[in-house]
């Protein structure tokens, strides 16, 4: 059964490529194929239906019909793995610009140059916000909410400044969930002014929430703009998308 895969190659050859051939070649195979003595499983080889396209009509139908299932079953599978590569890029690249700054402004209904000294801890409200990609810090809350789980650095300054009969008397924390991580303050008589800041980096779930507070009874004066908070994702977390 050796000339038969030849004439199959040779005719598989013929039909994609059908005007390398000349009539003479045509010719040569039908005459090939009608002296094969050898027996066929499927009896009569008629090279014309094979030459004009008709399927069953060749001793390798079976065998095409098997390669094209099985093309189309690695096809779809592909064509699957394409779509979910997809989405998943997109949810990768939905959130890849978050990054928010925002200063102390003015506050509302308050004639004291200082913002405090309070009864309690007080979320600190940074008002004037210059940039919020994906709007995940809120100026009237002071509040910052991850909008997708990953790794995020936040970073403030504090700054404050006494006249001379002042205490100064500050005490600023960053917020994570309600519970404290890190802070800054400052405590004497000696100086007029003083700032502080505090960088730090963190992993949060989707709809964490990290804020800056003012601690009971401390208070920041003058110059509130100088009080600065900002923030952004450094990379996102792919265990929320399973992968």
């Amino acid at each position: 059964m050796v000339v038969l895969p030849v004439l199959f190659l040779l005719g598989s050859q013929f039909l994609c490529s059908r005007g390398n051939y000349v009539p003479t070649s045509i010719e040569l195979l039908t005459q090939a194929a009608l002296q094969l003595k050898e027996p066929l499983q499927c009896n009569k080889w008629d090279c014309n239906c094979a030459f004009q396209h008709q399927r069953g009509c060749c001793c390798a139908a079976n065998q095409m019909f098997q390669l094209e299932e099985s093309i189309y079953e690695r096809m779809k599978h592909l064509w699957d793995g394409i779509i979910s590569l997809k989405n998943k890029v997109q949810k990768l690249t939905e959130y890849t610009q978050i990054s928010f700054k925002a200063t102390m402004g003015p506050i509302p209904g308050n004639t004291s140059p200082c913002f405090g000294p309070f009864n309690t801890n007080v979320p600190i409200p940074y008002t004037n916000v210059s940039l919020n990609d994906a709007n995940g810090y809120n100026p009237s809350l002071g509040i910052f909410t991850a909008p997708c789980a990953g790794v995020y650095v936040f970073s403030f300054t504090v700054y404050s400044y006494v006249g001379k009969d002042m205490l100064l008397y500050h005490k600023v924390q960053l917020m994570k969930n309600g519970a404290p991580l890190v802070g800054v303050w400052e405590n004497n008589r000696e100086d007029f002014e003083d700032n502080a800041n505090q960088v730090v980096v963190l992993t949060l779930q989707r709809g964490d929430q990290v804020y800056t507070e003012l601690v009971i009874g401390r208070r920041l004066c003058e110059y509130l703009q100088y009080n600065i908070f900002t923030g952004y994702m450094l990379y996102p977390n792919n265990d929320e998308y399973g992968y």
